[in-house]
């Protein structure tokens, strides 16, 4: 699993931080605005706007923008916006797994052919990367909110809420559980008192491919073209991010 978590260590060193954090105030919003419109504007009562403002709070982002997004998505006139997911393969060989939230999917479908085409990629059609990815609950959590706990303690209580593996990375926890028991972790790590930072559903890659520096530099050109859409919510992919590689990004 470490790819994935290091894949989120190398956009925080290495990215514009301000212009991140906006992408990622962005994505909130519309996670909150498709809760609200789907289950309605309590928390309380609507686990998956319950999900969003936990995330939003474990970004930083300031509670006046929560509960704006709120209060507009609660609105007549609020976007409604669609998933959508696009499969390909990046430079090398390398696949490429792109899930969007839209309000114009033509729009969109634009954009995710143009990057791909544009950066040496090549959009595929669903279903293709199926074997490649295996979709599970991610949830990182402070390691300072785990210092009353013995990782393999706590292995034992989260075993059968679902628990797939733990990994502990720099100040952060990764706890991985499988896709199906991913309400079911979540209410565990609540009972446990547990606060998380981050939870989400998210794509792992079953194995990850080693390419030459340059190339992968190409593949990760590409990944960063799709991230800085405003229409994409996250990226995946299966590039290994050897130590070479992450030392000449941060040169």
């Amino acid at each position: 699993m470490s790819g994935h978590s290091k894949w989120a260590n190398i956009k925080h060193r290495k990215g514009a931080q301000d212009k991140r954090r906006g992408k990622i105030f962005t994505r909130i919003i519309k996670e909150i605005t498709v809760a609200v419109k789907d289950s309605g504007a309590d928390p309380d009562t609507n686990p998956k706007l319950r999900m969003a403002i936990q995330n939003g709070k474990g970004e930083n982002m300031p509670k006046d923008n929560i509960e704006r997004a709120i209060k507009k998505a609660s609105g007549a006139d609020a976007a409604n916006y669609q998933e959508m997911s696009f499969e390909g393969y990046a430079p090398s060989g390398i696949g490429v797994f792109v899930e969007c939230s839209t309000d114009n999917t033509n729009r969109t479908v634009a954009a995710i052919r143009m990057i791909f085409s544009k950066y040496g990629g090549n959009l595929g059609t669903n279903g293709s990367l199926d074997f490649a990815f295996t979709r599970k609950g991610v949830f990182t959590i402070d390691k300072e909110n785990l210092t009353d706990w013995d990782l393999e303690e706590l292995e034992m209580e989260l075993i059968d809420a679902g628990l797939d593996e733990i990994e502990v990375e720099d100040d952060i926890a990764y706890i991985y559980s499988n896709f199906t028991d991913f309400g079911t972790m979540h209410k565990k790590l609540d009972e446990l008192n547990i606060e998380i930072k981050t939870a989400a559903p998210q794509r792992i890659p079953n194995s990850t491919e080693t390419i030459e520096v340059s190339k992968a530099k190409s593949v990760l050109h590409l990944i960063e073209k799709f991230e800085e859409n405003e229409d994409v919510s996250h990226v995946y992919h299966n590039l290994e991010l050897t130590d070479e590689l992450i030392a000449s990004l941060e040169d």
